[in-house]
């Protein structure tokens, strides 16, 4: 991986030791002498067109060529993201910069002071997200790891984070990795932010100091020194993690293994407490530390006891670490020594011994490779460096010299220290993850063959490419490689295949997007191996794949977002390539004005169409089809003028690369030409154009029936789309590019699937996104293959046939009934398009005194009003004292069955007169209607689900979790978790109510397109500030 060492061979001898090594792609570390033969040339150098960015980038020409505050805010805006934990390379920015700033360009003390406060905004930055969203993370962690996340664990992290927090925020910046984390760590637990701030700045100051002066002291040989103290001070780091977790379990051990206090032993002092009244219970002692004199175990902590409800820390989180703990005298003689301390380090290394024993080829083949590393001194300091690197590195020298086994030897080494960070991670998560899925045989099978394939497919490319005078394949005939990084990325194209779609085709598309964007515009060996690794994968699998598991063809949708991802990627390009310089010497001129009037075009038509195209307009798929079909034209001509003028300059070989993405994206473009239908004005509904046999909407309804929230398909607000034999429909409405369906769809059981089908094949060629709010559980019984779904609320329902207002449980509406015999409240069950206008005008105004109390704007979708009350055919419940005034109101709607026969009702609106007498009006109007609707025969009622609210006994997890924090968080604006408290009165049962959507790439859109349809009238801008308010 990385750049690679190349030695150049005297006729008949045998391979030399290296001149220098360019250590890593960003031009890391010094050249080293070792010998002064004249015909060892640089290991790593560019190619010679302007775009391309060989071997890495001279970050110090770059900043050279820009102002001295453009440097400034480079270093700035580099460490900034760097902290975020964005893979930028913000401490190599750093030192270029300074070694720039000797040269007088800007002075050395600004530069690190740039780096300071790009490192304080960045922890700062990072601090605020784990703030905000920090407790919702643990808490989603706490029920799907509850071993490992557990509130007894986090409570210990926050004593730690309270007790010695400030220390790791000042040593944390000079740590690789844990200055990423440390900045949402310390908002997650609720750092004060001033203690943050103070010990941000001082370690920013300090880190940002020392690196420029042993920069300005050292030069670039300094530069080696910055890495290899971040290795050793991570590893410090590491022990240390280790050590602090082998005591702390060792210690709770001890805790835990204290003997508790026998019948009729003495009892340890305690506290004095205040004396007891007379003749009240004696008071039971309380002890002066948990576990000296309690026979009980303590009650097992929750996140309640943790974080308040608006996130912050309650006063048992606050005084973690603060307060004195258990004393070393409390311990009992059960776990102690050196036994207890084996324990210990078992308990803290079980998870390892674990991993090990389900994944040993991965775990095997990672000790090979850190243990090589630590005996060949390769973890501290370049392998190229040694003597013996030719006998064991792979390369087209070594093949031709016979040196076979190198395919074996160089699997287990890399370039350079930094690379065995990213090659370690690569071997848990590629290597790990394909041995979970597939079995270690398969696994080794995979890796071996992978590996196998990447570096003679490069052997014979580099042989190949003798052919042609290019001036990149022929410096890359004599590099070196190590590394397994071939047979990492074979077995990450292997896994990907196991994934459900669409993750599938978008990562695997990822994937290969990558390998040939670095080997066109990177072009190293390891970029050429990573190339055949997942090329040969990606065309074996499909043909050793089970017939079960074969992917099926990509919907429209997913032909639009690949040739979308496309587009952007080749705009990417385009800018990346002229903005980032190469390193060959001969390009040091800076790109032009016609340059960058060329690429600003390319970027501008690009930005036109891509939109267009992900939607799946057919005038942007023309547009890019064109440019596709103008750059095979393009290839084909510099192909016929190379071969007629054996002319294969550098400016041929990066007109030929930009063009041949140009290619790719043609195919893409070709073959999901089917889904670019889409035309640029949308008609207002996707009706099919109904004929006097079929039936409209309302005869569906009324005929077949339908759910709980199937009366909301008849407002106003809703499109419909009808199937086309007539017999079903799908009510929707269209926000922010969503086609939100309301309920189950309306129709024959027997058709739902069909129906749901049909519907999203319509919605997907007019370029929406589908969803269906609110489905029971026979929809997703029916739903497509492949979808997900996640419940939003659970109806509460009440079985009339059975209700008897008897027993304990009823006692509340039983209270409020008789409460209202004694006060003259009378219940009248009408239609309110029926009533005077003196009754209607007193609703609107209950209605209007609701809404304006809340100061929030009245919600729609799944809630209606006044105006869906005046529907005939929906039942109004009212409360009148004497005077006839209206004290309470409710609207129910029908449910129809079949044979339009209306088999139960469900609650829409409620509203009661805020400065009415009768306090009990909801419980007494909702018992009423239920004993009406049982004596008119009905099955049920629903109180209908409030939204984002659940049972008490209801588990959440993962995007569920954030739903229900969501739910928390909007509970003092709607009410509606109290809402569905309320509703427990009645003894209802639950279903559940769930959201039906492709998949999670949806989600973004779907969350904008609810808030557009709960809040029709209200800006983006109005809600945010509503929020911000609350």
């Amino acid at each position: 991986m990385g750049c690679h060492a190349r030695v150049a061979h005297p006729e008949g001898g045998a391979p030399r030791t290296p001149v220098r090594v360019n250590v890593g792609r960003d031009g890391q570390g010094p050249p080293q002498a070792v010998t002064a033969d004249p015909k060892l040339r640089p290991t790593c150098r560019g190619g010679h067109a302007r775009r391309r960015i060989r071997g890495g980038l001279h970050v110090d020409h770059w900043l050279e060529t820009i102002p001295a505050v453009a440097v400034l805010l480079a270093v700035a805006v580099f460490v900034a993201v760097e902290s975020l934990g964005v893979p930028l390379p913000g401490e190599t920015i750093l030192v270029a910069a300074t070694l720039v700033s000797l040269e007088g360009a800007v002075s050395p003390w600004l530069v690190a002071l740039a780096a300071a406060v790009g490192a304080v905004i960045g922890d700062s930055a990072g601090y605020v997200i784990g703030r905000r969203f920090g407790v919702r993370l643990l808490i989603i962690l706490s029920r799907r790891f509850p071993a490992r996340f557990s509130p007894d664990s986090i409570h210990r992290a926050i004593g730690v984070m309270n007790r010695w927090g400030a220390l790791a925020v000042f040593g944390g910046r000079f740590v690789a990795f844990l200055r990423v984390l440390i900045g949402p760590l310390a908002g997650t637990l609720r750092m004060p932010y001033r203690r943050f701030l103070v010990a941000n700045v001082a370690g920013a100051v300090v880190w940002s100091g020392a690196v420029v002066l042993v920069v300005s002291l050292l030069g670039r040989a300094a530069e080696e020194l910055i890495h290899q103290f971040t290795w050793v001070a991570l590893l410090a780091v590491l022990l240390t993690l280790i050590v602090l977790a082998t005591v702390s379990v060792y210690r709770a051990r001890r805790r835990a293994a204290a003997p508790a206090v026998a019948p009729g032993a003495a009892v340890p002092a305690v506290a004095p407490g205040p004396a007891a009244p007379a003749g009240s219970a004696p008071q039971t002692p309380t002890p002066q530390h948990p576990g000296q004199a309690q026979n009980a175990p303590a009650a097992a902590l929750t996140m309640s006891d943790l974080f308040t409800p608006d996130g912050s820390l309650s006063p048992l989180a606050a005084s973690a670490g603060i307060t004195p703990g258990t004393p070393g005298s409390a311990a009992g003689p059960g776990v102690a020594g050196l036994a207890g301390v084996g324990a210990a380090l078992a308990t803290v290394f079980a998870p390892v011994g674990r991993a090990i024993r389900r994944t040993p080829f991965t775990a095997g083949l990672f000790l090979v490779f850190l243990v090589l590393a630590i005996v060949t001194g390769a973890l501290w300091d370049p392998i190229s460096r040694r003597s013996w690197y030719p006998e064991i590195a792979y390369g087209l020298p070594s093949f031709l010299d016979g040196h076979w086994w190198t395919l074996i030897t160089g699997t287990f080494f890399s370039q350079l220290p930094i690379h065995y960070a990213i090659t370690l991670v690569g071997l848990i998560v590629g290597v790990g993850w394909a041995e979970r899925t597939f079995g270690s045989f398969r696994a080794f099978g995979i890796f071996a063959g992978g590996q196998i394939v990447a570096v003679i497919g490069t052997v014979f490319f580099l042989l190949a490419s003798r052919s042609f005078d290019s001036d990149w394949a022929a410096q890359l005939q004599d590099h070196y490689d190590v590394g397994p990084s071939g047979g990492m990325f074979a077995c990450l194209a292997a896994v990907l295949v196991t994934l459900r779609a669409p993750w599938r085709l978008r990562l695997r598309f990822a994937l290969l997007a990558f390998a040939i964007v670095s080997l066109f515009y990177i072009g190293t060996m390891a970029d050429i191996e990573h190339f055949f690794g997942v090329v040969v994968v990606m065309l074996v699998v499909p043909f050793v794949q089970p017939r079960g598991t074969r992917a099926g063809r990509p919907s429209s949708r997913e032909w639009r977002i690949l040739a979308f991802a496309g587009l952007v990627i080749l705009a990417i390009v385009e800018v990346a390539g002229t903005l980032l310089p190469s390193d060959d010497p001969t390009t040091t001129a800076a790109p032009g004005a016609s340059t960058w009037i060329d690429v600003g075009i390319d970027v501008l038509i690009v930005a036109l169409i891509a939109n267009g195209v992900r939607l799946g307009h057919r005038l942007p798929w023309v547009i890019a089809f064109g440019l596709g079909v103008f750059n095979v034209i393009e290839v084909i001509a510099l192909l016929v003028y190379a071969v007629v003028a054996v002319d294969f300059s550098p400016s041929l070989f990066e007109a030929l690369t930009n063009s041949s993405l140009w290619i790719a994206l043609l195919v893409i473009l070709w073959l999901g030409r089917g889904a670019y239908r889409v035309p640029w004005r949308r008609s207002r509904r996707v009706v099919r154009q109904t004929t006097d046999a079929r039936k409209t909407p309302l005869a569906i309804l009324t005929t077949d029936g339908g759910g709980t929230l199937s009366w909301m398909t008849m407002w106003d607000e809703n499109r419909y789309f009808v199937t086309a034999d007539g017999a079903s429909f799908v009510a929707y409405q269209q926000r922010s590019g969503v086609a939100l369906a309301l309920g189950d769809p309306i129709g024959p059981a027997e058709n739902v699937g069909e129906t749901i089908a049909e519907w999203v094949a319509e919605c997907e060629r007019i370029g929406l996104a589908p969803c269906l709010f609110s489905v029971s559980d026979a929809t997703l019984a029916a739903a497509p293959e492949g979808w997900t779904h996640l419940q939003v609320a659970e109806d509460t329902i009440i079985d009339l046939p059975t209700l008897e207002m008897t027993g304990k449980k009823w006692q509340a509406i039983r209270s409020a009934l008789n409460r209202a015999d004694r006060e003259k409240v009378t219940f009248r069950m009408t239609v309110l398009a029926d009533e005077p206008w003196e009754i209607v005008s007193q609703v609107r105004a209950i209605s209007e005194e609701w809404v304006g109390d809340k100061a929030l704007p009245e919600m729609g979708f799944t809630l209606g009003g006044v105006d869906e009350a005046l529907d005939p055919h929906v039942k109004t419940a009212l409360a009148l004292d004497e005077s006839g005034t209206v004290q309470g109101v409710l609207s129910w709607l029908p449910v129809y069955g079949a044979d339009d026969t209306v088999r139960g009702w469900t609650l829409d609106l409620m509203r009661r007169r805020d400065d009415g007498s009768f306090r009990p009006v909801m419980e007494y109007l909702i018992a009423s209607s239920c004993l009406h609707f049982q004596a008119e025969g009905a099955l049920f009622v629903s109180l209908s689900g409030a939204p984002l609210a659940h049972a008490a006994g209801y588990e959440a997890s993962g995007i569920d979790a954030v739903l229900d924090s969501l739910g928390k968080m909007l509970e003092p604006l709607y009410g509606f978790q109290s809402l569905h408290n309320f509703k427990t009165k009645f003894n209802p049962r639950y279903e559940r109510m769930s959201l039906l959507y492709r998949d999670e790439g949806d989600l973004p859109k779907i969350a904008l397109g609810l808030t557009r349809a709960f809040l029709p009238h209200e800006s983006l801008l109005g809600i945010a500030k509503m929020g911000l308010q609350r």
